[in-house]
């Protein structure tokens, strides 16, 4: 670098406000760079300058030397102290040699794959097995891990680019909806509606279950879809609403983003329906849908992998033998609020044997249940669709088809 001809702090102020030419030529290695730094200090009498005109000739060295701030300052201080500059760190001579090859890593990997990732101990004792007592030589190395190492295997970049596939969340905030809880005053139409999924395998991801649940009458209609993206959570989310009996007036979910999103609030504003989501520390905010995936969707789905190809599949079914099953023929438990005799002037819930009835039974009960139909649909014709079968019939064909179900998914597997 050719700037011997920069030696006042006006010249300096010109050069970084880039009114003056300067020719630059490679500084070469650290040794180079640190003879600058020793010279511009000694040109411009560093030590005897002000603190506003050492910050100047800082910036200068940072625009000529390339070094970040934080080491330019300690380097700027050595030097002021009368210390020769020179690299304190030395490449090591030998690196650390590795006792665990790739290949080790992926027979680990494989392991796994064929275990369903058991504990350390368990892994690492089926490593020794491997070695000692059927003699494959392909574990010599993985016999001795222990099990702290094993997990430092398990999370290193080899490791991971076999199996794992991670998904971060991340934190956005997004102004779509209002924080609070349904507010539904003894009205049908306001759901609770929640997600869930049908387990991974080895990376690749299930099926996703879409549980929708009516905060007064318990009205539960389920959907399947691949993915929860636009494409396939708006269809959906529109069939979803049709399957239910009464005009949605309100949409609650937690703070997922498959539905606090500008296009499921762009969908829900096109059909006038309110769209509001859980408050923090607030877990009772969508907490009956959560309580209608374990005791619904878990029930009957379990936790085994459903690929994603399924899905229409699932769809089907729900709308034919699920929805209908739970909604016609299925019954719920309805609270009664009565006043809590330890606490005055406050209520708790109780469960009564005269509070259990369908969803269909529960919407009979609203005061003028009609007004919330959709066009088309009467209680009457409800009613009839509800007696067309027993109880014991529709469960009956519900299980058939189920069965039949993962019959054809255990086959496509």
């Amino acid at each position: 670098m050719n700037e011997s001809q920069i030696r006042t702090l006006d010249q300096v102020r010109a050069f970084l406000n880039g009114t003056l030419a300067v020719e630059f030529k490679p500084l070469g290695d650290d040794t180079a760079r640190y003879r600058h730094i020793c010279e511009v200090l000694r040109r411009f009498s560093y030590h005897r300058l002000r603190k506003g005109e050492r910050g100047w000739v800082l910036r200068y060295l940072r625009a000529t030397c390339g070094f970040s701030r934080a080491q330019l300052t300690r380097l700027v201080a050595r030097a002021a102290q009368g210390e020769t500059l020179a690299k304190r760190y030395m490449a090591p001579s030998q690196a650390f040699a590795r006792r665990f090859t790739d290949a080790d890593i992926v027979l680990l990997a494989k392991i796994d794959q064929q275990f369903g990732t058991l504990s350390g101990p368990a892994t690492a004792h089926l490593l020794q097995r491997a070695f000692s007592v059927y003699a494959d030589e392909r574990f010599e190395r993985l016999a001795g891990v222990s099990v702290s190492h094993l997990y430092n295997l398990r999370h290193s970049f080899r490791y991971c680019a076999q199996r794992v596939a991670h998904t971060p969340t991340h934190a956005t905030a997004v102004s779509i909806g209002t924080r609070k809880a349904p507010a539904p005053e003894g009205r049908p139409g306001f759901i609770r509606i929640d997600s869930v999924h049908q387990g991974d395998w080895d990376g690749a991801k299930g099926v996703y279950h879409v549980n929708a649940v009516d905060c007064v009458t318990q009205w539960q209609v389920v959907g399947s879809c691949p993915r929860l993206i636009e494409a396939f959570m708006l269809p959906l989310l529109e069939a979803m609403f049709a399957q239910f009996p009464f005009r949605i007036l309100g949409f609650h979910a937690d703070n997922g983003g498959e539905y606090i999103n500008f296009h499921v609030a762009k969908m829900l504003n096109r059909l006038h329906i309110k769209l509001t989501k859980s408050r923090p520390r607030s877990s009772n905010d969508n907490a009956l849908a959560e309580t209608k995936n374990g005791a619904v969707v878990r029930k009957i789905y379990g936790y085994e992998h459903i690929a994603q190809e399924h899905a229409v599949l699932l769809n089907a079914f729900n709308r034919r033998y699920l929805n209908p099953l739970l909604n016609l023929h299925r019954p719920c438990l309805f609270a009664t609020e009565v006043p809590d005799p330890d606490k005055p002037g406050r209520t708790r819930k109780v469960y009564r044997h005269t509070d259990v009835m369908t969803p269909l039974e529960k919407l009979t009960t609203v005061p003028e249940a009609a007004s919330f139909l959709r066009q088309g649909i009467s209680l009457q014709a409800l009613q009839e669709q509800a007696s067309a079968k027993t109880d014991l019939q529709a469960a009956t064909e519900f299980n058939r088809a189920k069965e039949k179900l993962f019959a054809t998914i255990r086959r496509a597997a």
